[in-house]
C-alpha cells in the first residue's frame, strides 16, 4: 500500500487509512479524513518538508509524519 510520502509533485490519492493510531487524531483534526483526496504540491530541496493539499488548504508536514498516511487511487 502506499503512502503520502511515495507521492511525486503533482500526483494525488485518497487517503484509506493510518499507520499511526496517536498521530493520526492530529492528522484528522486537520482534515486528513478518510477518503479524502490529498495532492502534493511542494517539498523542500532535501525532501523534508513537503506539503500536501487536502481539505482545500495546503498543509506542511515532516516526510516521516506521511508516511503513515496510507493511500490509494480510485
Amino acid at each position: 500500500m502506499r503512502t503520502v510520502a511515495d507521492l511525486g509533485i503533482g500526483e494525488h490519492g485518497f487517503i484509506s487509512g493510518f499507520t499511526d493510531e496517536k498521530l493520526s487524531l492530529k492528522l484528522l483534526e486537520m482534515g486528513c479524513l478518510p477518503g479524502t483526496e490529498v495532492i502534493l504540491t511542494h517539498h523542500a530541496p532535501f525532501g523534508d518538508p513537503i506539503a500536501i493539499k487536502v481539505s482545500g488548504y495546503t498543509l506542511s508536514m515532516r516526510r516521516e509524519e506521511a508516511a503513515t498516511i496510507l493511500i490509494n487511487h480510485k
